[in-house]
């Protein structure tokens, strides 16, 4: 979840001060990594899903947030950039045993209060990439909910792109292309962001692993084909999100991407890139100590990699690092706490249903851990700039699209290189995880059933406007009927 602020405006002061914290605790995170500081016994699995407010008489966008958190009471709900927009937390779940159904469960729980809450004031809340009935004039400041890190951050963009208004232009069907005065078209785009916590010493692996995967990731989770009412790539959230909150001077600097490389030793290069590559957008300045990395993690927070490494505290337990050699303890902190390190992996929509997303998890979980443990690493046999390709084609075409794999010698759909190469690696890499055997059966059974069908979530909607028409009222009304009855979308049909 996005860290809150209590400032709006700020001073050149601001920026300077800031900038000269987040070096210093630059320079602490790196000698963390050279010090092997961080947490690195278990795997642990978690997520965030956001989730749109949907008026139940018109099904568009409901800006309910303010009564709807009242309503719902419970700290892991909470409010996104836009009043109609709201995002669900997990509780992180060491990645063994039931770990997957245990996730799904506190998901349906969580989700069935927050639906309950809604039909208090006559909406509903729906999980889906882009909502099909969201126009233009949904999109508007007078939406963004009112919290001081939303207002801050609009302000900082259009003042690195000088005022001028952001350009969206994505092609389709019927293209889009509009100008925007703020950064709301942001709120039009909802993901299931999956989160897995990894050590230093196998991190610039994940994160490698995390790129080759995400055309594959992207493409079985496509959930948003159209925008405004047009049919654009089946997976418009990627475009659409790039484009929000571009800063428009430099590709170098963009917020939100793919990269420029793989990581060589660790993903400290991407916190030293942070600096050398990202102006400041948030200068709060906070007290607190050096080790909390308060500043560091801040300007993560407002650099939207789709693979995004970030870092967490832990308690410690009896026989941690409280009591165990000072050496391996981080300089300067205290014995309570201890880092970890997570990868975000951000490229799926919010999906279908409660199972579609866990599905979507498992698959991740189980692929990065075996390409990431692999004698020879695959990143190897891809070039990067060919990895990156591959992730514009899978969220521009979804399972159809044909993109060469490490292993194979000819480009392949992605459809048949979920079902021949990538599953066999999720199965084997939950396995090693020591997630219960049953567990991995059922999950990418889903995902296996989704790739045989070619039936996504973009996949049904663009069948259901086939038979029934351009209705996007109707049609969100008919996804929101199916996403009740939480099954999966490859069991949907198209009455």
């Amino acid at each position: 979840m996005g860290q809150d602020i209590g400032d709006k405006t700020f001073t050149a002061a601001d920026f300077r001060e800031f900038e000269a914290r987040l070096e210093a605790e630059t320079r602490l995170l790196a000698s963390w990594f050279d010090e092997g500081c961080f947490e690195d016994d278990v795997h642990s699995g978690g997520f965030e899903l956001e989730a749109w407010l949907v008026d139940r008489r018109h099904q568009a966008p409901a800006p309910l947030i303010e009564p709807f958190l009242e309503r719902v009471d419970h700290p892991l709900v909470v409010p996104e950039l836009a009043r109609f927009n709201l995002e669900i937390n997990s509780t992180p779940e060491p990645l063994a045993g039931t770990a997957l159904q245990r996730l799904h469960d506190e998901l349906v729980c969580t989700l069935t209060r927050c639906r309950r809450a809604a039909a208090t004031l006559d909406a509903q809340v729906g999980t889906i990439g882009i909502l099909p009935t969201v126009r233009p004039d949904h999109l508007v400041a007078a939406q963004m909910t009112p919290r001081p890190r939303y207002q801050a951050l609009n302000e900082q963009i259009l003042r690195l792109r000088d005022g001028r208004p952001i350009q969206l232009e994505i092609e389709g069907e019927r293209p889009v292309n509009i100008e925007q005065p703020d950064v709301m078209l942001e709120s039009a785009a909802t993901s299931f962001q999956i989160h897995l916590k990894i050590s230093a010493a196998e991190s610039a692996r994940v994160f490698n692993a995390s790129k080759l995967l995400a055309p594959i990731t992207v493409a079985i989770g496509a959930n948003s084909p159209y925008l405004f009412g047009r049919e654009l790539w089946l997976e418009s959230r990627i475009p659409l999100f790039e484009q929000a909150v571009s800063v428009g001077d430099s590709p170098l600097r963009e917020r939100v991407g793919f990269g420029i490389r793989y990581a060589k030793q660790s993903v400290m290069e991407c916190f030293r890139s942070n600096i050398e590559r990202y102006p400041v957008l948030l200068p709060h300045l906070m007290d607190e100590p050096i080790e909390a990395l308060a500043h560091l993690r801040l300007h993560n927070g407002t650099i939207w990699r789709w693979n995004r490494p970030l870092i967490g505290f832990d308690r410690e337990v009896p026989g941690s690092l409280a009591e165990g050699s000072p050496g391996n303890r981080p300089s300067g902190t205290t014995a309570s706490l201890r880092p970890h390190l997570r990868m975000e992996h951000r490229v799926t929509a919010a999906g279908p249903s409660s199972i579609d997303n866990i599905a979507n998890a498992a698959l991740y979980f189980g692929a990065v851990h075996a390409l990431a443990t692999e004698p020879e690493p695959p990143e190897l046999r891809v070039p990067f700039n060919q990895a990156r390709i591959n992730f514009y084609l899978a969220a521009h075409h979804g399972l159809s699209a044909e993109i060469p794999w490490y292993d194979v010698a000819q480009p392949l759909p992605i459809d048949q290189l979920i079902l021949d190469r990538v599953l066999p690696k999720a199965r084997a890499g939950l396995a090693a995880l020591g997630i219960d055997a049953d567990e991995i059966d059922d999950w990418l059974g889903v995902i296996e059933a989704r790739a045989r069908t070619r039936r996504t979530g973009a996949a049904w909607q663009r069948a259901w406007i086939a038979r029934h028409g351009a209705d996007m009222a109707a049609l969100t009304e008919a996804y929101l009927a199916w996403q009740a009855t939480g099954k999966p979308v490859h069991e949907w049909t198209l009455d």
